[in-house]
């Protein structure tokens, strides 16, 4: 019996989320493909209410056990990202490796793609005896002013 190998290729748009799903055997169901798609026009970390609200104030009626299960569903199959924070999770769009920058003024989460020198990974890797296979790294910080250099 051969062993299913499933592709590893970072999720970059709606229409390789939706791939996904169906490689994964999951169905895109009306509400799977609303929830995907708010995601991905939205650009940015959303809790399950503010999902459930948006999507609500746009006609598109789902029920809060719906918007939950879906995000669940999703993100354990690595499709969308899940943030564990102490007020709740956050869903974005993004699933493969990837940094953020937490802005403390705004309570935003940025998404960043960070690649560190080599160099500091082998320094890592020296010191702890593990083999780096990939990182992400969280940065914490206040808005700039843009009019002060």
């Amino acid at each position: 019996m051969q062993k299913q190998v499933i592709s590893t290729k970072p999720i970059r748009s709606l229409e390789d989320a939706i791939d996904r799903c169906q490689t994964l055997g999951m169905r895109v169901s009306r509400q799977r493909r609303f929830i995907l798609e708010l995601l991905w026009q939205a650009q940015e970390h959303l809790s399950a209410r503010e999902i459930y609200d948006r999507l609500n104030q746009e006609g598109k009626e789902i029920g809060h056990t719906s918007v939950y299960q879906n995000l669940e569903a999703l993100s354990s199959q690595n499709i969308i990202e899940c943030i564990e924070r102490c007020d709740g999770r956050l869903y974005g769009n993004i699933s493969d490796s990837h940094s953020h920058v937490n802005c403390i003024d705004t309570n935003q989460i940025l998404d960043v793609h960070i690649q560190l020198p080599e160099d500091f990974i082998r320094q890592v890797e020296e010191e702890t005896g593990v083999k780096i296979t990939e990182y992400s790294i969280n940065f914490y910080g206040y808005r700039q002013n843009k009019t002060e250099s």
